[in-house]
């Protein structure tokens, strides 16, 4: 088993569920948690997660973190050497996805407010990875210059989900590469 299957295994989906849909967890496609918001397809989440490729100890921003599910899956694969921040423009979100982290008792990680057309967290970084759960209609420059050298990004733009590394000595320099169609809820 690696690392993503064995997140998966301890961060139940049903727990970041509205209570009215926790017997839909096993469905493997995306659930209304209200909003115009969904819970991701977990076959999408693991795919991203994997492409990601997060090592313990690291600094993640997690972009559109919603229910919290993904948030509290960054978290398990940081440990509690690594830091999670989870941004949410939607208020009641922030109050569902933070009250759904607390409860798996990992204190390196949390969720906040962020303002409308405010892109990730700025003031927090650099991050050594950055998870977006939303679609772009174009790569966000205000995101990439808050990844670290060596920093990686999976995002989600104009249906495509792509991968973004940051060089580690020239931090100019940025590959990304395509990894198949998506499709995301719009990032505001």
């Amino acid at each position: 088993m690696d690392a993503v299957d064995a997140a998966f295994d301890v961060t139940p989906r049903e727990e970041f569920l509205p209570e009215r849909d926790r017997r839909r967890a096993s469905y493997d496609g995306p659930i209304d948690i209200g909003h115009g918001q969904t819970n991701s397809q977990p076959r999408t989440v693991a795919a991203m997660l994997r492409l990601l490729d997060v090592r313990r100890g690291q600094r993640v921003l997690d972009v559109g973190a919603g229910s919290g599910w993904t948030t509290a899956l960054l978290a398990e694969l940081t440990g509690p050497t690594g830091e999670v921040v989870g941004v949410e423009v939607v208020p009641s979100l922030v109050e569902f996805g933070a009250a759904n982290l607390a409860r798996t008792g990992r204190g390196w990680a949390s969720i906040r407010a962020v303002a409308q057309g405010v892109m990730g967290n700025p003031p927090g970084a650099p991050y050594d990875r950055i998870l977006v759960s939303a679609e772009a209609r174009e790569l966000p420059g205000a995101l990439v210059e808050q990844l670290a050298p060596g920093g990686r990004m999976v995002i989600p733009v104009a249906g495509t989900m792509l991968l973004v590394v940051r060089d580690a000595n020239d931090v100019q320099d940025v590959q990304v590469t395509r990894h198949g169609g998506y499709r995301f809820v719009p990032l505001v």
